[in-house]
């Protein structure tokens, strides 16, 4: 009889959930290709690993292609030796682009959001030059639980993210196929495969309002264990009628 480890259960599991994301959201179409933004963090690096082997055996056919965007004016990188071997070894063409920007070129934005603007711009731009029809990024479920609850409590609104949106300005859908996976089960991920760390991190990531709410989250589910799946279940079930909505105009 074989014996399951440790880490063929948890790629078992990563799989399945994987499958079933596609699968009820509809992530991916006969003959599609897929950009993967590669940040080299262990989401990423995941998904370029998750996916890779999914595009070998999965019907409908699709094929893979991973983006790294280098930005040169911050003083964040990745081991681009370890990411070309990675993709190599997952069967995914890897490309590495590099841009920068100017903070001074507007005061009013954050050195993170014109980062990750510029970022999203090669990405998008990337993917209609090598004709993807989807972008996927390697958000998982605590990223969802974690913007429910940024946008409640500092934007005043209850939304998230989407497991699929199709953008307005490009012919593009974004797709996000780790919806159903945890940070916990990459971070073990992470660990068994012995994924590098960062070589530079990010000079602005951290005191970040997110990483406050992601504490929040965390002490939740120490607290209360099963937060977080119910947290993802609220999501599903909305009940407009039981919520504080101003009648319209027709209605009075």
């Amino acid at each position: 009889m074989a014996k399951y480890t440790e880490e063929s259960r948890l790629v078992y599991r990563l799989r399945a959930k994987l499958r079933k994301a596609v699968r009820d959201y509809r992530l991916i179409d006969d003959g599609d290709h897929l950009l993967i933004g590669l940040s080299g963090g262990k989401d990423s690096l995941a998904l370029v690993e998750l996916l890779g082997a999914m595009s070998r055996v999965f019907r409908p056919r699709f094929r893979v292609t991973a983006l790294h965007v280098v930005m040169d004016n911050i003083p964040y990188a990745a081991d681009l030796d370890f990411l070309e071997s990675h993709c190599r070894q997952a069967g995914v063409d890897l490309v590495v682009r590099h841009t920068c920007f100017d903070a001074g070129t507007d005061h009013r934005k954050s050195p993170c959001f014109l980062c990750s603007w510029n970022r999203r711009k090669v990405l998008f731009e990337t993917a209609q030059a090598l004709g993807c029809q989807k972008i996927a990024l390697g958000h998982h479920r605590d990223d969802f639980l974690e913007t429910l609850l940024m946008n409640m409590f500092f934007q005043g609104s209850i939304q998230a993210m989407a497991p699929s949106l199709q953008m307005d300005k490009f012919p593009i859908r974004v797709v996000r196929p780790l919806c159903l996976v945890s940070e916990s089960e990459l971070q073990a991920l992470a660990r068994l495969r012995n994924y590098p760390p960062q070589l530079k991190n990010c000079p602005y990531e951290h005191d970040s309002n997110r990483t406050a709410v992601r504490q929040l989250l965390e002490e939740m589910e120490g607290r209360f264990p099963g937060t977080k799946d119910s947290l993802w279940a609220s999501m599903q079930h909305i009940y407009p009628q039981y919520l504080p909505t101003l009648p319209s105009r027709a209605e009075d």
